[in-house]
């Protein structure tokens, strides 16, 4: 999942006072929907292709793009680009099979992102991309503090990982600090949390999945617990995967087994338009 610069959300449920609680969630809304409609973020995909050992022009990109063993090579044919602090013209070999999601190199306004997954995949991003130019927002639940609950995170003892399916490839190993327990109508449910780029989320499913809200799933960011493991899960927070948005994504993760929740969670992100 592409979640590199998604904006963390604060520690929440302190004030469940109906007008705070939906001025501080429309807040928090209109910070979301930002960084959703960013130039070069999700909504600005328009292509993705997975690269094999052979040279190749790809619609819509200037120069030649490949892989070999674990790297990428990418020959500009004079095309000015930029990776990181370097700007070539001529070719550069990349090893990148250990680097974060979504690595981007510049190319004129627009930006490709490199994500390793035993096979490069590079997904080009143009801020006049027709899904940006035309958002007119996600449809959502209504806030409630119903969808608020104290969870608490066990820890395992040492790191872990856990191997997830992907909406369209094959699967992937994810970094696991433990499981998140919360109680909804009397009952025990159980989350596997997920640890990226520092931040704490978790991807499930729900019984609106596939009716009013996007099927392979959504995701919660997750506060940092307290020394105790004490956390709050606001699920009026929950978000699409990336997937939901276009088809650029094939390698949303889809939830374990553990997180297929039982019940609707009438609360967060519905289907996008």
């Amino acid at each position: 999942m592409s979640d590199a610069h998604v904006p963390t959300s604060p520690i929440i449920g302190s004030d469940t006072r109906p007008q705070e609680f939906t001025r501080a969630w429309q807040q928090w809304r209109a910070g979301w929907e930002q960084w959703l409609t960013q130039p070069l973020g999700w909504l600005a995909a328009t292509s993705h292709e997975w690269l094999d050992d052979t040279p190749r022009h790809y619609p819509g990109l200037p120069g030649r793009w490949w892989q070999q063993g674990d790297a990428i090579h990418i020959d500009p044919q004079g095309t000015p680009m930029a990776f990181g602090e370097e700007t070539f013209t001529a070719e550069r070999r990349f090893t990148l099979a250990g680097a974060p999601d979504d690595l981007r190199v510049t190319v004129g306004e627009r930006e490709v992102g490199i994500t390793y997954r035993g096979t490069y995949l590079i997904v080009t991003y143009d801020p006049n991309s027709p899904p940006r130019r035309d958002f007119d927002g996600v449809p959502v639940y209504e806030p409630s503090p119903r969808w608020v609950f104290p969870g608490r995170l066990e820890r395992y003892d040492s790191p872990t990982s856990v191997t997830l399916d992907s909406v369209d490839w094959s699967a992937h190993t994810h970094e696991t600090p433990g499981l998140v327990h919360f109680e909804y109508a009397g009952t025990e449910h159980t989350l596997q949390v997920l640890s990226s780029h520092g931040m704490l989320l978790t991807v499930f499913t729900d019984a609106t999945s596939g009716v009013t809200t996007y099927g392979a799933g959504r995701s919660l960011d997750i506060p940092n617990p307290d020394s105790e493991g004490n956390v709050m899960l606001d699920f009026n927070r929950t978000v699409n995967l990336p997937c939901a948005f276009s088809e650029h994504f094939p390698i949303c993760p889809l939830p374990p087994s553990t997180n297929r929740l039982p019940f609707a969670i009438e609360a967060g992100e519905k289907i996008p338009h």
